[in-house]
Formats: structure tokens, C-alpha cells, sequence
């Protein structure tokens, strides 16, 4: 459950979906909104263009304020707020952990990203310092929670996020579907393990690590009568993500921030950032 969630927004295409779906969700939850807008500051450009930056902070405030009508329309206690800074992504950390919010919602890039499949700097550095969850919600994306995808690969990340996943299976009543991915020796990239000869041309010791890490979701989902398929897939780790995403028609896919090779450091991992970067339904990255 959800108390209070930290939707950004710079009034872009881009962040629709983020105040859209998000709005949704805080009215599901009765979760308090704060509707941030980070301006990006320098100092050295406020001097040479005041008044640049007064229209700037004016055209943002118009942004958060539109939000706020929207979740009040909606019965949702909302605070809109206009931020100051030469770091955004520190500054909704900051704001996160200042007023104990424990979902930040934002899209997966801005006003300044390019339409390429890589998340934008400010979304990328924001899930890296977060001191909460973070829901990146593509634009198109529609966050139903029917059927819920959690990704595995045996480490400490990966179990957070599983649990998570579990945990919001249950309270929504969606299906949850758990992934992960082996290396196979002349396997077509992307094929599904299902055959013994598959099996034999993947090491002992990794595949039974992905079952291993497979059966400890499956035993928590079904301890928490959640409904739970699982898939081991042939495959590097992003692709296999997004590929049984799409196959399974996924509304959310859940990963750590890390895998096994992730250290403890204000990074995001590659897997996750490409996850981001690609898939077409909403991502929530566990960070507790």
C-alpha cells in the first residue's frame, strides 16, 4: 500500500502517462500527492536571463497546478511544488525522502530526451539515489495490474523485488508470472527452456540456480494464494524481460535495481536501465 507518492511531471507528453496512471493509483490507494516539477537551475544562466528563468518557474508552476486540480477533481489530497536546482534528480530524492514518500512516479524521459530506447538521465539517476520505490510509467502505458511480471536471478535484488511483486498480486488479485534467464550453448537466442536436450546444453550449476531462484517466488506465491506461472528462457536478461512481457501481456514488470553482478552503489543496473528503456508497459523498480 501506498500512502504517499511523488508524481514528476514537466507538462511534456512524456509524463502523461506518469500523472495519469498515477493519479489512478493514489485514488485506488487513498494516497497523499505531491506534484513535483524540477527546474533545471544554473546559476551562471539565471544571471545572463532572469527573466528567462522567471517564465521558466511560471510555465512549471502552471504544470504542477494543473495536476493538482486534476487529483483534487478526484477527491485526492494533492500539493503541488516547484523546485529549484542544478541536479534534478537529486532534488526528488531529496523531496522523497524529506516528505517520506514511498512511490516516486515519473516517466521514462522529458522535454530533452530524444526519441531513442534509452531512459532519459534524469529518470536513470533519479532510481539510482531514490530512497523509495520507482514506478516509470511509458506514455502509452496503462497500469490495469492484471497480470504482473517479476523478474529473478537469485540475488538480494531480485528476492526484494519478488516479494514486492507478491505482495501487490495479491492486494490487486492479478496473476503473477516469474522470469529468468539462462546462457545456452547453440540455443537460438530468446528460446523458451522447455526440453530436456535445452537442458543439457545449459550448465548444471546455472540452471539449477534458475530454478532454484524460480521455485523460492513461486513458494511465496503460493503461500500467498496468488495465481503464479514461471518461465526460463534461454537469453540475456533484458530481452528475456521484455520478450516474456509482450508474451504474456504483462501490465507491470517488476525488477531490482541490481542483479548478481550489481554492486551496492548509487547505480542503475544495466538490465534495469534497458528493461526501462524498452518496454512497453509500466516498470516498478524496488529499492527497499
Amino acid at each position: 500500500m501506498t500512502s504517499h507518492m511523488l508524481i514528476c511531471t514537466d507538462g511534456s507528453e512524456y509524463s502523461e502517462g506518469a500523472v495519469r496512471e498515477g493519479l489512478i493509483l493514489a485514488k485506488k490507494q487513498q494516497a497523499k500527492v505531491t506534484a513535483l516539477t524540477v527546474i533545471d537551475f544554473n546559476a551562471e544562466f539565471d544571471a545572463l536571463a532572469p527573466n528567462l528563468l522567471e517564465k521558466m518557474e511560471e510555465e512549471a508552476a502552471g504544470h504542477v497546478r494543473a495536476v493538482k486540480a486534476r487529483a483534487e477533481k478526484e477527491g485526492i489530497s494533492c500539493e503541488a511544488m516547484v523546485v529549484r536546482s542544478e541536479a534534478p534528480y537529486l532534488s526528488i530524492a531529496e523531496e522523497a525522502a524529506h516528505r517520506a514518500a514511498d512511490l516516486i512516479v515519473m516517466g521514462r524521459r522529458g522535454k530533452t530526451g530524444l526519441k531513442r530506447l534509452l531512459v532519459g538521465s534524469v529518470a536513470k539517476r533519479t532510481i539510482g539515489h531514490a530512497p523509495c520505490n520507482v514506478l516509470v510509467i511509458p506514455r502509452k502505458a496503462a497500469l490495469a495490474c492484471r497480470t504482473i511480471l517479476v523478474a529473478t536471478d537469485g540475488s538480494k535484488f531480485s528476492e526484494i523485488a519478488a516479494k514486492e511483486a507478491v505482495a501487490m498480486a495479491r492486494t490487486c488479485g492479478a496473476s503473477l508470472v516469474v522470469v529468468t534467464a539462462v546462457h545456452a550453448e547453440s540455443s537460438a537466442p530468446l528460446d523458451i527452456v522447455s526440453s530436456n536436450m535445452q537442458k543439457e546444453m545449459i550448465a548444471a550449476r546455472e540452471m539449477a540456480a534458475a530454478e532454484s531462484s524460480i521455485k523460492l517466488v513461486r513458494d511465496l506465491a503460493e503461500k500467498a494464494s496468488v495465481a503464479v506461472s514461471t518461465l526460463i528462457y534461454a537469453g540475456s536478461p533484458a530481452e528475456v524481460i521484455i520478450l516474456a512481457a509482450e508474451e504474456k501481456k504483462a501490465d507491470l514488470i517488476v525488477v531490482g535495481s541490481h542483479g548478481r553482478t550489481g554492486l551496492d552503489r548509487l547505480l542503475l543496473g544495466s538490465v534495469a536501465e534497458r528493461v526501462i528503456g524498452t518496454a512497453g508497459c509500466a516498470i516498478l523498480v524496488v529499492k527497499k
